[in-house]
């Protein structure tokens, strides 16, 4: 097993050099204008990362047991393979179809049986319907559903989602938590808290000993935090700690952006969230405005490492910022 995929391949993989995306909010753009580089975007990211997803190419990596994971089209998908069937945990984008279709046969056969959505975000679940007509009962949170069934709107996206097809809806929703019984797993799926969204859930495979923690974690970047659907900076702290105390270092881990990781990775990763948090916290407690706490850097010890993808660090100063009352 190749357990840390290197950092460029994951980037190559995901389309995201090609795209050459650098991700600033309308509202970050409008208020610190005069403090920032800003790039040429002439759209919204999702339009770029949509066309990148076409013909970006699919990479899967057997973890344990018989459990894969692909990545190139938008978030990291999970695939159990076995004799029932095949399982995913997300979808990707649409227009990866093809790619990923070749990429599961290469690997099984056998029909799909199962998707399950970590969350709503179109980088995760828009191959849900193209998985639906290949015969997949599809499972996620109540709080997925009721967002792929409307009109939904991400300002730091600059885009407006419309309703999902019905035959992309999750038939199959539960609240708190479910288990499935599936090629030999006794598959565990449970609700966070709100965090990156606040239809976020984690899915484990307890024979593999193998967490999906979906965009509850970027691994080696910046997350993103949606507050138009119920996101919340503290919420991404307390589910950090709440992963980290189910975990041993035994546990492989996926996230839902970068390379499969480990214990340590994710107390790295906890601990650059609540630095920044206190930082920007404090900042914003004595009066600072989001121009002058951009300008004063609150992130610089850890753009290096985590800003890099496409989140740097002014612009995730100004999703803590946000999240801070």
């Amino acid at each position: 097993m190749e357990n840390n995929l290197s950092r460029r391949r994951f980037l190559e993989a995901a389309g995201i050099l090609t795209a050459g995306l650098v991700f600033l909010p309308h509202t970050l753009l409008s208020s610190v204008k005069e403090e920032v580089i800003i790039p040429n975007l002439q759209e919204s990211p999702v339009l770029t990362i949509m066309r990148a997803a076409a013909t970006a190419k699919i990479t899967p990596t057997k973890l344990r047991g018989n459990v894969t994971v692909l990545e190139g089209s938008g978030g990291n998908i999970v695939m159990l393979s076995g004799p029932e069937g095949i399982l995913l945990v997300d979808a990707g984008i649409g227009v990866s179809k093809a790619n990923i279709k070749t990429a599961l046969r290469a690997i099984s056969s056998k029909p799909l049986k199962y998707l399950v959505n970590t969350h709503w975000h179109f980088d995760h679940a828009d191959g849900n319907l193209w998985i639906k007509e290949e015969g997949a009962v599809i499972i996620a949170h109540e709080n997925t559903r009721k967002h792929l069934s409307k009109t939904t709107r991400v300002d730091d996206w600059d885009y407006t989602f419309p309703p999902a097809p019905a035959g992309a809806i999750p038939s199959n929703t539960f609240k708190e938590s479910k288990i499935l019984a599936f090629n030999g797993e006794k598959i565990q799926m449970k609700k966070y808290q709100p965090s990156h969204t606040d239809g976020d859930i984690s899915v484990y495979f307890p024979k593999a000993d193998i967490l999906v923690v979906a965009d509850t974690w970027w691994n080696g970047h910046y997350p993103f935090i949606d507050y138009n659907t119920g996101g919340s900076i503290s919420g991404m702290i307390s589910v950090a700690k709440e992963n980290i105390a189910r975990i041993t270092d035994k546990t492989i881990i996926v996230p839902g952006h970068g390379p499969i990781g480990n214990k340590q990775q994710m107390i790295e990763y906890k601990d650059m969230l609540v630095d920044i948090h206190r930082k920007v916290s404090t900042l914003k407690g004595q009066g600072k405005t989001l121009k002058e706490i951009v300008a004063s850097k609150p992130t610089a010890d850890y753009d290096a490492k985590w800003g890099g993808f496409v989140i740097n660090g002014d612009t995730f100063t100004y999703l803590v910022y946000r999240g801070i009352a």
